[in-house]
């Protein structure tokens, strides 16, 4: 059976569409000598048409002061990790969430309750650009941190079928941040190849520890940080107001619209729609 570590290293490879590749290069060239790794994940890896979407990744950078002119930036995005800003390159459209190499190392591993990060990396994605080899190095090292992280949280329970341990995990996340996807995303994510997360979750097993439980404190926190981020969100990323609407309404498959005001002051049409929302059960 192949090592955690080889089963990333070989999944992290995998060739994506050169436009990718090209966006990937802009937005390391953003942040200048501070950019260590980009990586590509969420739905649209599984998508062979890309015009249209909202691409998402994560920079890896050396450290935050290095990455911005303005050191509110670095202060902001090293006291409520991650910054995330918008992003067009050539026809298309991403987002980008950026973490410096420790903190992507931490948030992936068993000793954060925040959901965030490990939830996603412990799912498929690519690293479409990297420095040099240690960069490359250190980035499938702290991906590799992912799926061992998810399921130890989860725990196993007895007799329980390897696949449903994934998706159990991926409910739990889920329910620990407030999110737009349907309740029945978290069997999709798995269904959607499940030959790679038995591989996966047979070699994550070797290396689980002890982190299960916990999933209250883990709820409440995240919801909280859910919120900081948003607040933070109106500071830092352009647009905001305009792309929490349209997230939510591709995911929940609602038609909320946003009035004037609310584009003008994003953070205040945040907190005025919360309600609605929650209530709706457009997020949870």
């Amino acid at each position: 059976m192949s090592s955690l570590r080889e089963l990333v290293a070989n999944e992290l490879a995998e060739p994506v569409d050169p436009k990718v590749v090209a966006m990937a290069a802009a937005i390391a060239a953003e942040h200048g000598d501070a950019s260590r790794a980009v990586l590509f994940y969420g739905s649209c890896l599984r998508e062979q048409q890309l015009d249209g979407l909202m691409l998402d990744f994560y920079l890896i950078v050396s450290d935050y002061r290095t990455a911005y002119a303005k050191r509110w930036m670095a202060a902001a995005n090293r006291l409520i990790p991650p910054n995330v800003f918008p992003f067009h390159h050539g026809d298309l459209a991403a987002k980008y969430a950026v973490l410096s190499e420790a903190d992507f190392d931490r948030l992936n591993g068993p000793a954060t309750r925040n959901v965030s990060v490990w939830a996603r990396f412990a799912q498929p994605s690519r690293l479409v650009w990297a420095k040099n080899e240690l960069a490359k190095a250190l980035a499938v090292d702290a991906v590799a941190k992912a799926a061992p992280t998810l399921l130890g949280a989860a725990g196993r329970q007895a007799g329980e079928h390897l696949l449903d341990w994934w998706r159990r995990a991926f409910s739990l996340t889920y329910s620990a941040e407030l999110r737009a996807e349907r309740k029945a995303r978290s069997q999709s994510v798995v269904d959607s190849d499940p030959e790679r997360y038995r591989r996966f979750g047979e070699a994550a097993a070797t290396l689980i520890g002890s982190n299960a439980g916990h999933w209250g404190r883990r709820r409440l926190e995240g919801k909280m940080l859910s919120v900081l981020r948003l607040a933070k969100a109106s500071a830092t990323y352009a647009g905001g107001a305009d792309y929490i609407a349209w997230k939510i309404n591709r995911h929940a498959g609602t038609n909320f619209e946003l009035k004037p005001w609310q584009k003008r002051h994003p953070l205040l049409a945040a907190i005025s729609l919360l309600p609605r929302l929650l209530k709706s059960g457009a997020i949870r």
